[in-house]
C-alpha cells in the first residue's frame, strides 16, 4: 500500500456514515449485503447510501458483485489489512530495534479495549 492508497482510505473512513456503512459491511463478511439491506440497516436513502458506497469503493474498501439483478457489496478485508500493516509497518524502529513483525506485534499488543460500560464508569 502507498501513502496515497492510505490517505484514501483513512479519508474515505473520516465520514460517519461511511464508517457505519464500512462497518456494517465487516459483520457480514464475506458474504456483504445488497443495497436495500444497508439502507434498511443504516435508516438511509438509496441516493445518501450509493453517494457514499461509491466513495468506500473508489477508496477500496468495498467491493460489487452483481447477482442477476441486485447488486452485493461486500468490505475489502484485504485492503483493510494493508492499511493496517501500512500504519504499523515500522513499529518499534525508533527505539533502534531491529525486531521481525511478529515479536513486535507481541511486545506492541494493545491493552484490551475497555467496553462501552467501562469507559461510561471511569468517565465519572
Amino acid at each position: 500500500m502507498t501513502a496515497a492508497d492510505a490517505i484514501a482510505c483513512l479519508g474515505a473512513l473520516a465520514q460517519p456514515t461511511r464508517l457505519a456503512i464500512y462497518r456494517r459491511l465487516v459483520e457480514f463478511a464475506p458474504d456483504g449485503l445488497t443495497p436495500g439491506e444497508l439502507a434498511a440497516d443504516l435508516d438511509l436513502a438509496a441516493p445518501t447510501l450509493s453517494f457514499h458506497l461509491k466513495e468506500l469503493f473508489h477508496a477500496g474498501l468495498v467491493a460489487d458483485t452483481r447477482e442477476g439483478r441486485r447488486i452485493r457489496y461486500r468490505a475489502e478485508i484485504g485492503t483493510m489489512n494493508a492499511l493496517l500493516g501500512y500504519l504499523t509497518d515500522h513499529c518499534c524502529r525508533g527505539l533502534g530495534r531491529l525486531v521481525d513483525r511478529g515479536a513486535c506485534a507481541a511486545e506492541c499488543a494493545p491493552a484490551a479495549r475497555p467496553t462501552s460500560s467501562t469507559r461510561k464508569k471511569d468517565s465519572r
